[in-house]
């Protein structure tokens, strides 16, 4: 009797460090996964100032309710590079399509790589800020003491006149953060 009871009990003890092993797997899994998820859910939905990626201009141009478009930029300091808009702000009618540029120049002695980040502020402005084409999109390589323009091709979604929350923004800020990309050599995108 005592021998099945402690049979019993090894038997319950393996399958309960087998459930908690399990569970530790799926919990490691989608704190992996949790990033490229909530990237995916703000680029969807706007969440957290994501603005969106439209395939084509707007058919639609809303006069009198003009908003400011202002621009931001940042360096990460491990990249070293000087980075600007080359306008401060523009006044744009939803649906207007607008195309802005901002300057990179690369201060080392090497080639580096970067990629950008960005969003808009107010965050509830996310969902209408659409970008027909980005430098954002893709990793941007400089050579040492190049300046390139870059482009933004972009328009606010008309939808931002009739959304009651929405209605009231005024003024834009797109800001992007440019870093060294990840998965090169990390002596060509810190300080020279």
């Amino acid at each position: 009797m005592i021998v099945a009871s402690n049979m019993t009990s090894q038997n319950s003890n393996r399958r309960v460090a087998i459930s908690l092993g399990a569970l530790v797997l799926v919990m490691v899994g989608l704190s992996y996964a949790s990033v490229p998820l909530y990237d995916l859910f703000c680029r969807v939905t706007g969440y957290g100032g994501t603005t969106q990626v439209a395939d084509a201009k707007s058919n639609q141009i809303v006069t009198g309710h003009p908003v400011a478009v202002r621009f931001d930029a940042n360096i990460n300091p491990a990249l070293n590079w000087k980075f600007i808009p080359l306008e401060s702000k523009v006044m744009v009618n939803p649906g207007e399509e607008i195309v802005v540029n901002y300057r990179a120049t690369n201060l080392g002695t090497l080639p580096s790589t970067g990629t950008s980040t960005f969003n808009v502020t107010p965050v509830k402005a996310g969902p209408f800020f659409m970008k027909l084409d980005c430098f954002c999109f893709i990793e941007q390589t400089l050579q040492p003491g190049q300046s390139v323009d870059m482009p933004v091709r972009f328009f606010v979604d008309p939808e931002i006149v009739l959304d009651e929350n929405a209605k009231d923004i005024g003024e834009i800020i797109l800001s992007y953060t440019f870093f060294p990309a990840l998965g090169g050599d990390p002596t060509q995108g810190g300080q020279q």
